[in-house]
């Protein structure tokens, strides 16, 4: 009697597949372990403006190498190290110019974006040299971009950054308010610095959903800057810096170290 062929067929096909999965497993395992470059994206807050110490490659992006991406990458040594952060970075300068060293063998990247999409700039420089109302309305127009159209421009910047770096952990950097509270301090009044602080706390709210949305990790730099506010007598940022006005309301070298970087480090 001729012996069916059936358990060898049902032998041979279990062998194949398991040799599919275990070459799929261990391909897919020598790919996370190479996934330990790190990629550094982002605006002004990344980049490191305000802290000094620039690198000339950088020109007018100004990177720095007293920035958090940069302390982060010389204490932890990565297989490599790409930073691509600019000053002035809106979420389009990202998508157009800053993802191209992204890759499979990613495996973290850091960013803050959004500020300047709200018209940061503006916003400042209306509270600083106009009234409390001019102000107020500044800041109101910002808020309804925040709620209406930031939201979809983080978004594609997200999704283009796991489409192109599937293997990363992927931190997404907040802002930290700017004004210490409910203590005399020269310059703004207490109605402008709390209008401020309070979009700040919005935008950070806003940037914080859409990357929870996307399985990313939110950096929250408001706790580690409390107590380093402008107007605290001992401030992590710039007031207006009427002689580098660049610098104005950005991190000095110490809001890097010890705002964004503790940050960083808790989470990659």
């Amino acid at each position: 009697m001729r012996r069916s062929r059936l358990p060898l067929f049902l032998g041979t096909l279990l062998l194949a597949v398991s040799t599919a999965l275990t070459g799929a497993t261990a391909a897919q395992a020598s790919q996370q372990a190479a996934a330990d470059g790190y990629v550094a994206l982002g605006d002004s807050y990344s980049s490191g403006v305000g802290a000094g110490s620039y690198t000339a490659e950088s020109g007018d992006c100004k990177r720095s190498t007293k920035a958090y991406p940069y302390l982060w990458q010389a204490a932890n040594q990565p297989s490599s190290f790409a930073f691509t952060a600019c000053s002035g970075a809106r979420t389009g300068d990202v998508l157009s110019g800053q993802l191209g060293p992204l890759s499979t063998t990613t495996g973290l990247v850091s960013i803050s974006v959004g500020g300047n999409d709200a018209g940061f700039a503006d916003v400042m420089t209306t509270c600083v040299l106009q009234s409390d109302s001019s102000c107020l309305n500044r800041i109101a127009t910002a808020r309804a971009y925040v709620e209406s159209t930031l939201p979809g421009r983080l978004d594609s910047v997200y999704s283009a950054i796991r489409d192109r770096a599937p293997n990363a952990e992927v931190v997404v950097l907040g802002y930290p308010r700017f004004y210490k509270l409910g203590t005399f301090c020269v310059g703004l009044s207490e109605t402008k610095r709390k209008a401020i602080n309070d979009a700040a706390d919005l935008l950070d709210n806003a940037i914080a959903q859409r990357a929870g949305a996307h399985g990313f990790t939110f950096g929250d730099v408001r706790t580690t800057f409390t107590g380093h506010e402008i107007c605290s007598g001992n401030s992590w940022l710039h007031s207006v810096d009427w002689l580098n006005i660049g610098n104005s309301y950005h991190p000095k070298a110490a809001g890097q170290s010890g705002g964004y970087l503790p940050v960083l480090e808790a989470v990659a």
